[in-house]
């Protein structure tokens, strides 16, 4: 689908049905595909409250998310980078946090029983292309115990524009010297190696198909598509894999004690229990609107979501903000709009 027709789905969506009879306000948010669920969840749920104010979410990555709010189409996106500075400035957008996400290193190997060892560094010579098989000995290092096969390491990764490359080009950018020269933090990194999985479930998809395999996808993906996860070397030296506990400790770390930073990254935290490729998800928004229904209609939902909608985040294995965090984002909101 390309842009100009995903722009009309957005306006027929976003102006709503209305009748004489029956008068139905469809909010649509679009972006990243890594809280897709959550969202259809969240929109689910939501129009359950009141028939004349739905939800839509509309998953196309997380830079068409921004791009596709900054122009004014429909009323929010959403995915995993902080703005940048000129849709802050220029357009008018902020971001709030609206659940935390991991990002796990996912492989296949079916004669490997025991959870493998990974590091930032090791992650990032794997997606350099400079270490080429699983029983390398930068990998059988980590992973003393273990009977490494002697078989291609295949990469697979993500193509432009994705919330989840800018979360693990960010973990492996402060984990790697090399890795942050030759590829640095990005949405759209030029990886020199693999092959690409447009969506988040079809990352899982590939991983799970090809023995041999690594890539990297949401926490939840990962479990739904029963794929092999690694553990990952936190800041403190611990390996430790991807958990509620584990994403909760990380933004402890970075939040605490004032949980007002909304844009900040979570990756590489340095709580010993801190999973290391954390992320929020942020919900991009407009700060101001001229239209006193949709503006309404956008604090109906926003409030939704930072009550029952957070309850309900568990439930489809994401993990719901601390309440601090909460309770701080509810008083931003009420500046906004």
């Amino acid at each position: 689908m390309g842009t100009l027709p995903i722009r009309l789905v957005l306006f027929v969506l976003a102006l709503g049905q209305v009748s004489s009879a029956q008068q139905v306000y469809v909010l649509v948010g679009s972006g990243s595909t890594v809280p897709a669920p959550l969202y259809n969840r969240w929109a689910a749920e939501f129009g359950k409250r009141n028939p004349n104010i739905q939800m839509r979410y509309l998953a196309l990555g997380t830079e068409e998310g921004i791009k596709q709010i900054a122009h004014e189409s429909g009323n929010f996106g959403a995915g995993e980078m902080p703005l940048p500075e000129k849709e802050r400035k220029e357009d008018g957008l902020t971001e709030l946090p609206a659940a935390l996400i991991a990002i796990v290193p996912i492989y296949n190997l079916p004669d490997v029983h025991q959870q493998l060892h990974l590091s930032g560094d090791v992650l990032a010579g794997i997606f350099l292309g400079q270490i080429k098989t699983w029983n390398a000995p930068q990998i059988a290092k980590l992973n003393p115990e273990v009977s490494l096969p002697n078989v291609p390491i295949q990469v697979v990764h993500r193509p432009a524009g994705k919330g989840s490359n800018y979360v693990f080009t960010d973990f492996l950018s402060k984990t790697s010297l090399k890795f942050r020269a030759q590829i640095g933090v990005t949405a759209s990194p030029k990886w020199p190696i693999g092959e690409s999985a447009e969506r988040s479930s079809d990352m899982a998809d590939k991983v799970r198909a090809q023995p041999g395999a690594i890539g990297y996808v949401e926490y939840e993906y990962a479990v739904k598509g029963s794929v092999q996860q690694a553990a990952v070397q936190n800041a403190a030296g611990k390996f430790v894999a991807a958990s509620p506990h584990g994403l909760v400790a990380a933004c402890d770390d970075v939040e605490a004690p004032r949980w007002r930073n909304f844009s900040a990254s979570l990756t590489s935290a340095h709580g010993t229990e801190a999973y290391p490729i954390a992320s929020f998800t942020w919900i991009y928004l407009r700060v101001k609107t001229s239209d006193a229904i949709r503006g309404a209609a956008e604090r109906d939902l926003l409030d939704w979501i930072y009550s029952d909608g957070q309850a309900l985040t568990e439930r489809e294995g994401y993990t719901a903000l601390p309440p601090q965090l909460v309770s701080e984002v509810k008083k931003e909101l009420k500046g906004l709009r």
